[in-house]
């Protein structure tokens, strides 16, 4: 099967893919065309369709899942498709989800069988829990099947927030006997749930926005208000030690308040500061990943958004 990426300048292109952005323009001879970011596990192409008609507008909307026929132009050095013919998808195309936007190369179940070890190995009978009730509550576990660890910047494809707690255990589980100041529980804890909040921040899986929720209360809070809700339901006081600890390296993960990047509080123990830490090692390593293997193989130097800079590809 072949993916958007994998078809070359001047190639014809037939395939299923997902709208993830449209806008309707109008061209120099006043009809009107449609500028369109389509999608599928291989990535995203900027796509042009001229003469636009009534009808085209009301069918190709958001998250519509259609097949093209195109032709593969380079613009401005970048590969765009130019569509010929489109429709939406129907039942009979048997069109996979995973098909249809990128997703990790780690499969659920593994990453799901390596989260459940690491829930087992909390010795807090109060935080393993709160952890268990939170993943079994709402849809939780059926979300972080598919969900993104964001938009944009790291983890931002099919069950990437899953991978990306995986890996945080993972590294925490390596550092841990270096600093014997750390409280274990909790940086487990803390990897399991600091982002919990997305999944009420971001939209859906498919062309991932963020809610009105979302950008007024953010996923920090909104982790809390599941742990607090889980204290409630569970009978546990939100005021015992370990579950205010808890709260605080949720609230404080994004780093020092005055960096602007989010945080309600600044990390004022060493297991929020690390996992502060550990959460910028896994996001900007993955997000660099991400870049440059999107890079042509003729980049040297490419721009990497998290870094907000251009990194080097020629080592």
């Amino acid at each position: 099967m072949r993916y958007l990426h994998d078809y070359t300048e001047g190639e014809r292109l037939i395939a299923f893919c997902l709208i993830k952005s449209r806008e309707v323009a109008v061209a120099s001879n006043q009809r009107e065309y449609m500028n369109l970011e389509v999608g599928d596990r291989s990535g995203s192409l900027q796509a042009k369709l001229w003469d636009v008609t009534e009808e085209l507008k009301a069918m190709l909307q958001v998250k519509s899942i259609v097949k093209v026929d195109a032709l593969v132009q380079s613009y401005k050095g970048k590969k765009q498709l130019v569509i010929q013919r489109v429709r939406l998808a129907v039942p009979d195309d048997q069109v996979a989800m995973e098909t249809l936007i990128p997703a990790s190369e780690r499969s659920f179940e593994e990453l799901w069988e390596r989260l459940q070890s690491y829930i087992g190995a909390i010795k807090s009978g109060t935080l393993r829990a709160i952890v268990q009730h939170i993943l079994a509550y709402d849809t939780c576990a059926e979300r972080l099947r598919c969900y993104p660890a964001g938009v944009k910047m790291h983890h931002n494809y099919y069950h990437g927030l899953l991978e990306h707690i995986v890996s945080l255990l993972t590294l925490a589980e390596q550092l841990i006997p270096l600093y014997p100041q750390i409280e274990q529980d909790v940086l487990y804890a803390t990897c399991i749930l600091h982002d919990i909040g997305k999944l009420d921040e971001l939209s859906d899986p498919l062309a991932p926005d963020y809610t009105t929720p979302g950008q007024l209360i953010g996923h920090l809070v909104m982790g809390v208000e599941r742990l607090n809700e889980a204290c409630r339901q569970l009978s546990i006081s939100a005021e015992e030690s370990e579950v205010l600890h808890l709260k605080h390296c949720i609230l404080s993960h994004h780093g020092d308040v005055e960096n602007g990047w989010g945080s309600a509080v600044s990390g004022k123990t060493p297991t929020a500061v690390l996992f502060h830490y550990l959460d910028q090692i896994d996001s900007k390593m993955n997000a660099l990943q991400q870049v440059i293997n999107g890079a042509q193989d003729e980049e040297e130097w490419v721009y990497a958004p998290a870094l907000r800079r251009r990194v080097w590809r020629g080592y």
